[in-house]
């Protein structure tokens, strides 16, 4: 991998990378390439095709109805009460936007 192929590469990626950080990145990206190098030389025929590196199972769940958190609970954690149905808490976003 030449200086030219990690300044394109910086280029495309929008990076501005000094001298010495090419030369990391360099030697970075060549042991990533050399990785997939030798994952290439890999006999996977008898490997099955997967979507996930873990088998996922039960990632549904029934959709039950379901008592929530005690209004009591949460009314004690809250900064301060307006009315019933209502918090007041701080501001987090000035008024003019973000």
């Amino acid at each position: 991998m030449s200086s030219f192929d990690i300044k394109n590469i910086a280029k495309l990626s929008r990076l501005s990378l000094s001298a010495e950080e090419e030369v990391a990145f360099q030697g970075d990206l060549e042991a990533i390439l050399g990785y997939v190098e030798k994952m290439a030389k890999l006999d996977l025929s008898d490997v099955e095709p997967t979507t996930r590196a873990v088998e996922a199972s039960d990632i549904f769940r029934e959709d039950v109805n379901t008592p929530s958190t005690d209004r009591e609970l949460v009314i004690a954690n809250a900064p301060a009460e307006i009315d019933e149905e209502l918090f007041r808490v701080p501001v987090v976003i000035e008024e003019g936007g973000c």
